[in-house]
């Protein structure tokens, strides 16, 4: 018995260790290295317990480097080591392990392990940030779009992966990569090359899938293609060709959007403020096109890091320089020349880019001013005249830019511009034979300027966060003077007069800002930051000085205020379907002893209905604590900049906005429809009589305090095939103002309110070397106000006229409409390029009403010594600008 149970024991366990060593997985493996990669120990694995393994190389790494402390272990153990990063499973069969992916895993990834890749988007030949450039991982379709200086953060699964580079107008870079720790990856693109029909590059960012309303980007090519009057090209002019923007009046460079003013638009150069936008007395703007890299322009969903301005906001960046080589462009004009000179001080890391522009008006006009002399013959007295006229303007752009690692980054950035306008008169009467002698010097001087500096500070914190330092100084100055001077000689009877009244108003600004832009995951972007800016204000400072004795100064206090603000603005993609950018802009205020506050939260949705639509909406509420106070009429820069007070209000505006967004690259379609709705109140006017003249009042007694409401719907269309491109925009809007003690206290239009306003744009590439470019734009006339009924004072026309308005802005002017046309002519040339440019401007010669002035005739008959009235009548005459102007213009590069 015991016997027979001995060899069955034997058996049994002869048995188990027979079915133990026939698992591949429980072998012991004798390890010779510590470390190495994960298909090294696999390799011994396969030596040692005799086992094939199978898996998806697509899915499965094995490239991954991994130590190892033990020199024994099981095959089942080590895998598991060895795979403990990537979510696996391991099957066997006979001689065969099968490394198998998980149900529900992605794959060839570090389980639960995500790593961060960051860097820089740049130009391939200038060094150029790329903003708003896009990074994909191809196989999850995750991505991210690079900020205002080309950083992009992207986090992902560890393990090979397969990112798409884009930006629009370049070609596109694929880059394979096994990313298994945090890395920095920055990307130069190239531009796209032409084929004989159409550009091959990747489309920008599809209009149906940012929560981005009201919102277009203008590159500075763009800006140079537009026919322009005198060949001028113009940033601001490039703007009035999209719906929603108003130009004002002929030739203008003023901003009128979504029926709000001048003062309620944020324009940023390089993120300071700008104060002033016109040369040329408002016919151009000071941006100098030549200098700027693109133009992004907001009217609706402000994103929660823009504050303090109620209609828009003109976001322009300048041209870094390109680091690689030494490169200029400019042109010759009718009107202007300028030039830009980039290049590098130390390549690839310390660029530099210089503009600037000046007018030659004022060298044209010299020879037609010349002194005229004549001679009395009664008296014998030599008058002898002399004139002048002047005007011109100019202005200078600079940057540096210094790249200390991956890490830091730092600029400096300048403007200056200044115009400069003056007229003369000199009299001069003689006779030296009575000893007479008579002069008289009237002169006539304006001018007007900004100036704006910046020092930033770009620094990675870590792989999701990045943050932009900044300090920058912006000012801006208007002065006017009229001087006369009268010396009187004859015989012992001397005498002189001396009198000179100046004008002057400005605003300064010194501004401390710090904004982060944090990645957690490509579906989450957030932004926040706080700012501190301490305003200047000189409103309205008017001197008089008489005989050089008498000195009398009107309005010289200046204002001092501070503003402070904090935001926290967050982009989330919720699903496939669903995305918001929810944020909160929070702004405080101080003036004297009065301090305000305001919450402003800012909400944009958007709902994608299938690939190529979606529906957004959104809604901001804005506060802004400066004004400005216009003149009626036109022409002249004397509206000046005012602060909130504990007597003036801020202004305050909510906008509501909903849309449909399409696009379709497959047929180069892109279309949107938006509609909005504006409430505005805390906006001030000058009261009935009162003007920048009047000086019997400080100017915060001279106002009154009202609303606005402007709502409106806007169409834009967009459309390439072939050769030819372009776009339509129609706007339908309403824009109404409401002041208690103005109009009798009815509501009544806004000076630029306008009903239809259409812009056609057209751009044709008739050969490789000939282009055509043409716009037509249409708008309703301008309101303007007339007086309704005229009053004779003591029935007789010589005692005074009373004229009586009873409705503000209640009549329009005609239809606006123009139809201008460029064609240019391009050639490669051993030094670069050239091009002649050759335009004409308001083709069809429409006499477009400039404003309206008011003639009143009366004629009368002579009857025994009375005089009495025949015929009286008030007639309005239009007056008118601008014909049919030509102009060629030549541009060049190298």
């Amino acid at each position: 018995m015991r016997f027979k149970l001995t060899i069955l024991a034997i058996i049994i366990l002869y048995a188990q260790t027979t079915w133990a060593q026939s698992s591949k997985m429980d072998i012991v493996i004798q390890l010779n290295e510590s470390s190495g990669s994960i298909s090294h120990f696999l390799e011994t694995i396969k030596k040692q317990a005799n086992a094939e393994f199978y898996y998806d190389n697509s899915k499965v790494d094995v490239s991954q480097k991994v130590k190892i402390s033990e020199r024994k272990m099981t095959v089942r153990n080590l895998l598991n080591l060895l795979f403990k990063e990537q979510a696996v499973q391991f099957m066997e069969q006979k001689n065969a392990i099968i490394i198998k992916v998980k149900k529900g895993s992605s794959g060839k990834g570090i389980k639960g392990k995500k790593v961060t890749i960051k860097g820089y988007l740049r130009d391939a030949d200038s060094g150029e940030a790329l903003i708003g450039s896009t990074a994909m991982n191809l196989e999850t379709l995750a991505g991210t779009i690079s900020n205002y200086y080309g950083f992009y953060s992207l986090t992902l699964p560890a393990g090979p992966i397969t990112l798409k580079y884009s930006y629009v107008g370049y070609e596109a870079q694929v880059k394979q990569l096994n990313v298994q720790k945090d890395t920095t990856i920055s990307v130069d693109l190239s531009i796209a090359t032409l084929n004989e029909i159409i550009i091959n590059a990747d489309k920008e960012v599809p209009i149906q899938e940012t929560t981005a309303m009201g919102t277009f980007t203008v590159t500075s090519k763009e800006i140079k293609s537009r026919p322009a009057i005198g060949g001028e090209v113009d940033v601001v002019k490039a703007l009035h060709l999209l719906p929603g923007v108003q130009s004002g009046s002929e030739g203008s460079s003023g901003l009128y959007i979504r029926g709000g003013g001048p003062d309620q638009n944020l324009i940023l150069l390089d993120g300071v403020p700008i104060y002033n936008v016109n040369h040329l007395f408002g016919f151009m703007s000071v941006f100098n096109a030549d200098a700027i890299n693109k133009v992004d322009l907001i009217k609706g969903a402000y994103p929660a890091r823009y504050g303090g301005r109620l209609s828009s906001v003109v976001d322009i960046s300048m041209k870094e320089g390109n680091n690689q080589e030494f490169h200029g462009e400019g042109s010759v004009g009718l009107i202007a020349a300028k030039l830009l000179l980039e290049g590098p001080i130390i390549k690839g890391k310390t660029s530099y880019a210089i503009s600037g522009r000046r007018t030659y008006l004022d060298v044209f006009a010299k020879p037609f001013f010349k002194d005229k002399s004549s001679t009395d013959p009664q008296t014998g007295n030599t008058t002898t005249t002399g004139s002048s006229v002047g005007y011109y303007f100019y202005d200078v752009t600079g940057k540096i830019n210094h790249k200390f690692s991956d890490r830091d980054r730092v600029f400096f950035s300048i403007y200056h511009g200044k115009d400069k306008g003056s007229s003369g008169e000199k009299i001069t009467e003689e006779n030296s034979q009575t000893d007479y002698y008579r002069f008289n010097d009237d002169a006539k001087g304006l001018h007007w300027g900004s100036t704006i500096s910046l020092f930033r500070w770009n620094h990675v914190f870590a792989p999701k966060l990045f943050a932009n330092t900044s300090i920058s100084y912006s000012r801006y100055d208007f002065f006017s003077e009229d001087e006369n001077f009268l010396e009187l000689n004859f015989g012992d009877d001397r005498r002189t007069t001396y009198e000179n009244f100046t004008t002057t108003s400005g605003i300064e600004d010194w501004t401390a800002r710090i904004d982060f832009d944090f990645f957690p995951n490509p579906n989450h972007n957030m932004k926040f930051g706080i700012s501190g800016i301490k305003h200047t204000f000189s409103p309205n400072t008017v001197a008089l000085n008489e005989d050089k004795k008498k000195d009398v100064t009107i309005n010289t206090n200046n204002i001092e205020t501070k503003e402070y603000f904090a935001y926290l603005e967050d982009d989330i993609k919720w699903s496939e379907k669903i995305r918001s950018n929810i944020g909160v802009h929070v702004s405080g205020y101080e003036v004297n002893d009065k301090f305000y506050h305001s919450i402003q939260p800012r909400i944009s949705l958007r709902y994608l209905l299938n690939t190529n639509n979606s529906v957004k909406a959104s809604y901001t509420h804005m506060a802004q604590y400066l004004h400005m106070l216009t003149n009626a009429g036109v022409g002249l820069p004397t509206d000046f900049w005012v602060p909130a007070t504990e007597q003036i209000p801020p202004q305050r505006a909510d906008q509501f906005s909903l849309g449909w967004f399409h696009s379709n690259a497959s047929t180069n379609l892109e279309f949107s429809a938006e509609a909005y709705y504006k409430q505005m109140d805390g906006m001030i006017a000058y009261k009935e009589g009162a003007g920048f003249l009047d000086l019997s009042e400080h100017w915060e007694n001279k106002v009154e305090i009202g609303e606005g409401s402007s709502y409106g719907i806007e169409l834009y269309v967009k459309k390439s095939f072939g050769r030819t491109d372009g776009w339509i925009g129609y706007t339908l809007s309403r824009s109404d103002r409401f002041f208690p003690n103005l109009n009798e206290g009815k509501t009544f239009p806004f000076k630029y309110d306008r009903r239809h306003d259409i812009s056609a744009v057209l751009n044709h590439k008739i050969s490789d070397n000939i282009t055509l470019n043409a716009n037509w734009v249409f708008g309703s006339g301008t309101t303007i106000t007339l007086p309704e009924s005229i009053y004779y004072t003591n029935d007789s026309y010589f005692a005074g006229q009373v004229f009586e308005y009873t409705s503000r802005n209640g009549y329009r002017m005609r239809p606006y409409h123009r139809l201008d046309l460029s064609v240019s002519f391009t050639k490669e040339k051993k030094w670069g390029e050239r091009q002649w440019v050759i335009g004409i401007y308001n083709v069809y010669s429409r006499r477009n009403p400039y404003f309206v002035e008011e003639k009143h005739h009366i004629e009368l008959e002579n009857r025994d010594g009375i005089y009495h009235t025949v015929d009286e009548h008030t007639k309005l005459v239009e007056k008118k600008l601008f014909p049919i102007i030509p102009s060629i213009s030549y541009r060049f590069k190298f």
